[in-house]
């Protein structure tokens, strides 16, 4: 097994490759949003992208979810080529994102939100929501990924911030297809005890073999949830390194070195350290 600062993947799940880009390039107008962008990712993987704003990571993760498409280089998932043309396109792959508004209905239940687009219905053509089928699921699923909930009958507007990222989760890798999650700073505002509840999560899911793509701009919590941290600069990933082998300060000091040479470039002479 190989050990990380955090948790345990099997060199079988890390090698079995998921998710591969190279060359990735995407252009609105005149601008280049992303320039030549190389990344891979294993089966059970937790890969952190951190770059600054405008760096490039959110169009990144829009052409990985079908939201845009890319305008050259290849994309492959499983080894096979693809171009998604719509975010159902990438879901039919496997690949679901949680952004920081998580998309959960306030007003609704933990089941229905659950099942959110999704819903089991019965009856003939007249269909009728299923709810005691919706809410049995529910409760067997996160009893299974150890999600702990007064009720699933309780709306997510009662729930604090750790349990609703829970839920967006849980409504995330509840299919058995899901194979890739995207989260969006998936820790942030939260206090320690919420968090741990998230960490556990992701935790529990890599090693069900779902890979992930965490994108955050606190170090520590890429430490924390992380297996390898892709930096994304301009446009481009300019580092490639597990965690095991790095550090904060090490990530810290490289991405102050970047930001000095950025301003000597525009600037056009040397910054004050």
């Amino acid at each position: 097994m190989r050990t990380t600062a955090n948790h345990q993947v099997s060199p079988g799940r890390a090698s079995e490759e998921i998710l591969r880009a190279e060359g990735i390039t995407k252009h609105f107008g005149a601008v280049t949003a992303l320039n030549g962008v190389d990344l891979h990712l294993g089966r059970g993987e937790v890969l952190g992208l951190v770059g600054d704003n405008g760096a490039g990571k959110s169009t990144l993760v829009k052409i990985l979810t079908g939201y845009h498409n890319y305008d050259s280089g290849r994309l492959t998932v499983h080894g096979v080529p693809v171009r998604f043309r719509s975010v159902r396109e990438a879901r039919q792959h496997g690949i679901e994102t949680i952004f920081q508004d998580l998309a959960l209905v306030n007003e609704l239940s933990v089941y229905h939100n659950l099942f959110l687009n999704r819903e089991l219905t019965t009856g003939g053509r007249l269909r009728f929501l299923s709810n005691k089928r919706m809410r049995a699921d529910a409760r067997r699923y996160l009893d299974e990924i150890n999600v702990s909930l007064p009720s699933v009958d309780a709306p997510v507007e009662k729930l604090s911030g750790g349990q609703r990222q829970a839920i967006a989760v849980a409504r995330a890798t509840r299919q058995h297809d899901v194979k890739i999650l995207l989260l969006d700073e998936p820790l942030s505002a939260m206090g320690a005890k919420e968090a741990s509840l998230i960490i556990e999560l992701i935790r529990s899911r890599a090693a069900a073999g779902v890979s992930m793509i965490i994108v955050d701009h606190n170090y520590s919590h890429i430490f924390e949830l992380c297996d390898r941290v892709n930096v994304i600069q301009q446009g481009r990933v300019t580092l490639d390194k597990s965690l095991s082998d790095t550090s904060v300060t090490e990530l810290t000091e490289f991405m102050v070195e970047a930001y000095r040479r950025d301003l000597e470039a525009v600037s056009g002479h040397t910054a004050d350290a």
